[in-house]
């Protein structure tokens, strides 16, 4: 909800399901944040807005730290969100020029000369996610007009209360070991975390949080902030001499250019959506999973099938003959979607070669990939490809065809990651290849799902011959998307999977244009654990893709575990299975049938109930999730290793009716509510790496 407060009509205050947020413009149009937390009403608004601001202090600027979109120039001295160049000049002195609301979103207007800038607000009634991004155009004037230049475009600024202290986390991590929790006490000055690598990146999830109380995973005071943005970012937090802070963030990683702007052309920056819990680090989650589920995630209430994929089992040395046999296995556990990894195609014997010819190895399957779609949904699963349209192999033909649609740079010697290159898909040329080529296989292939992958970073990000080559970090991404929207508009059927080489492109960009993501290379069970508990800190399981793979883990560690520990592990996302299955014994088989049959059991109940963190995984100790939907609740616990004379103690479970009771599924035995919460569920786990699904019904 938008209200207008005030006699002069220029105090704003949106409302949420539990929260507020509130902006208030001067008489001198300066843009200033008064609130955000819990609700406030219009009254309130007007009493924060008649608060003058602090008294000059010489070095100190008062605008700092309360400005709702600080921009460069004038008496400000914090990091600015927009800087702009045009011609000689520099800075911004803006003018207000107007306000409209239309349902749940606030677009507040400004202008300064040609730029014509536009800070926009959403906050639906169903959640407490807001959401902001700008758009800047240019719009002429003079005989003249010079082109403006986009040196920085943030999304937005988030002002947060005084308070003695703050603490920051993040999700940091590495390739095979993403989204680990980092928390830190935050010190003066600025703290930035961001990507220069053309995409979000497996070292940085775009995502913060602050506490300044010490919130627990239940309790407690929570501001949280997450950019919607797949290619290069960065998030600055601020803590400011007077201790105030300010969380700014956008799609760039540095103030070199953004884009520059012609008369009548304009810039749109991505979300960048934020939330205010008073539930702590859990409550936080459960309010970003129900906003991605009901506003970003395609479809997301429908839930995702179980999966197979042939990569872990053949590699490179696919053949429409090995499929067929990881096929009929698979089919028979009771995979429902069967996806034919890399090497499918033409050239492709290794990573050295083929990347951009799409065309099925007439080689390995004689009469293309149809004969092996069909005969994959003759066995009741959906056919799935692998594909990494964004690469190129210098050993190839589309390459031999057109170097010059690769990202390099001239004069200088180019760089080569997994044999690979960067296809410049700013160049309307390649985009629209691209098009006509994953159009023409998905047209001519009964696809169902692709697997989208992206194996390396930007490193020769150039464009010869285009007169602002700085645009193309943002034009890729831009077209990227453009791609993605084009073929699940003309294959509507078609699932999408992001990947890149992992959970290298995870955002809320990318998951609005996809079904699910491939979460971590990392496929062993107990490494999965912790990757698995840092993703849930945003994302809901119903994307999160998680395998089931062989043991030992021969594609990392070597580690072995029991076949239940590995299924219970991957159960807590979306269920696939990745290993060699023609090398599995018949009683492997079986027990593998068995969970794949339990997890469709529970699967809506993962997939799309409320995730209550119950004990996080460390060491060597217990640790458990807990899924509710309705009267289900699942608990998944898992415990590394058995201490001698240690026995694991009871889970206490989580958003429990206390006056209720609650059956277990599997044994028939009854628990009351209150006991549960306050005393625990006995697991029954012993010895190492072990664990179990435990099922509970209110009231059956």
């Amino acid at each position: 909800m938008i209200e207008t407060v005030g006699e002069r009509r220029r105090i704003w205050l949106l409302t949420g399901a539990t929260s507020g947020y509130a902006l208030h413009l001067t008489d001198t149009d300066e843009l200033l944040h008064l609130h955000w937390g819990p609700r406030v009403t219009a009254a309130d608004a007007e009493a924060l807005a008649a608060r003058p601001l602090p008294p000059y202090r010489p070095f100190e600027s008062r605008l700092d730290g309360h400005e709702e979109y600080p921009v460069e120039g004038g008496p400000r001295f914090v990091r600015p969100a927009l800087a702009v160049r045009h011609g000689q000049a520099r800075g911004t002195q803006w003018r207000f020029e107007g306000a409209g609301a239309d349902g749940d979103e606030l677009a507040l207007r400004f202008g300064d000369g040609p730029l014509a800038l536009t800070l926009h607000y959403r906050m639906r009634d169903d959640s407490d996610v807001v959401e902001r991004w700008v758009t800047a155009a240019h719009r002429g004037g003079g005989p003249e007009p010079e082109a403006l230049e986009l040196l920085r475009a943030d999304a937005a600024t988030w002002s947060l209360p005084l308070r003695d202290a703050w603490r920051l986390s993040q999700l940091r991590g590495r390739w095979s070991a993403e989204f680990q929790p980092a928390r830190s006490a935050l010190a003066y000055g600025e703290t930035v975390i961001g990507s220069r690598r053309g995409h979000t990146s497996h070292q940085h999830l775009p995502w913060v949080a602050l506490d300044a109380e010490g919130a627990t995973e239940e309790y407690g005071e929570l501001y949280t902030c997450a950019l919607a943005w797949s290619g290069s970012w960065r998030i600055a937090v601020q803590r400011l001499p007077d201790g105030l802070v300010q969380i700014t963030g956008g799609a760039g990683h540095d103030d070199a250019g953004l884009v520059r702007l012609a008369p009548g052309d304009s810039y749109t920056s991505p979300v960048f959506a934020a939330l205010w819990s008073a539930g702590g680090f859990g409550g936080a989650s459960r309010a970003w999973h129900a906003w991605q589920l009901a506003h970003v995630i395609p479809d997301a209430r429908r839930t995702r099938p179980v999966l197979y994929n042939s990569w872990e089992a053949t590699g490179f040395h696919t053949s429409r003959e090995r499929q067929s046999a990881l096929a009929r296995r698979a089919a028979a556990l009771g995979a429902e979607l069967f996806v034919v990894d890399d090497g499918w195609f033409r050239g492709r014997a290794g990573d050295r070669s083929g990347l951009g010819d799409w065309e099925p190895d007439p080689d390995r399957f004689p009469g293309g990939l149809r004969p092996l779609a069909d005969e994959v949904h003759g066995l009741g699963m959906g056919f799935g490809i692998w594909v990494e349209p964004e690469m190129v192999n210098p050993d190839s033909d589309l390459h031999r065809a057109h170097p010059d649609w690769a990202q390099h740079r001239p004069g200088r010697r180019g760089t080569e990651f997994r044999n690979q290159l960067v296809l410049n898909l700013a160049r309307p040329d390649v985009r629209e290849h691209l098009w006509e080529r994953l159009h023409g296989l998905l047209s001519s292939t009964p696809v169902d799902f692709v697997k989208w992958d992206f194996n390396r970073c930007f490193t020769d990000a150039g464009w010869p011959g285009e007169s602002y080559p700085e645009r193309l970090w943002v034009e890729h991404v831009r077209a990227l998307y453009d791609l993605l929207d084009r073929l699940r508009a003309a294959h509507p059927g078609v699932a999408f999977e992001s990947c890149s080489g992992g959970g290298g492109r995870v955002d809320l960009g990318i998951l609005s244009r996809t079904d699910q993501v491939w979460t971590s290379d990392n496929t062993d069970p107990l490494d999965r654990l912790a990757i698995q508990h840092g993703f849930s800190q945003l994302h809901p399981a119903r994307v999160m893709a998680a395998w089931v793979t062989d043991s030992p883990n021969v594609q990392l560690n070597g580690r072995a575990s029991s076949l239940r520990f590995r299924f219970v592990s991957a159960m807590a996302g979306v269920l696939g299975l990745g290993g060699d299955l023609t090398r599995w014994s018949v009683r492997e088989l079986d027990e593998a049938r068995r969970w794949v049959e339990l997890y469709k059991s529970i699967r809506p109940v993962v997939q799309l109930g409320e995730l209550h963190r119950l004990r996080a995984p460390g060491g060597d100790g217990l640790s458990a999730v807990q899924y509710a939907l309705g009267d289900d609740v699942v608990v998944l616990v898992w415990l590394p290793a058995q201490r001698h004379g240690e026995p694991p103690p009871p889970v206490r479970l989580r958003g429990l009716d206390p006056q209720a009771r609650y059956v277990c599924r599997d044994t028939g035995e009854l628990y009351r509510g209150s006991v549960l919460i306050h005393h625990g569920l006995p697991t029954g786990l012993t010895g190492d790496l072990d664990a179990a699904v435990i099922r509970l019904c209110r009231g059956c």
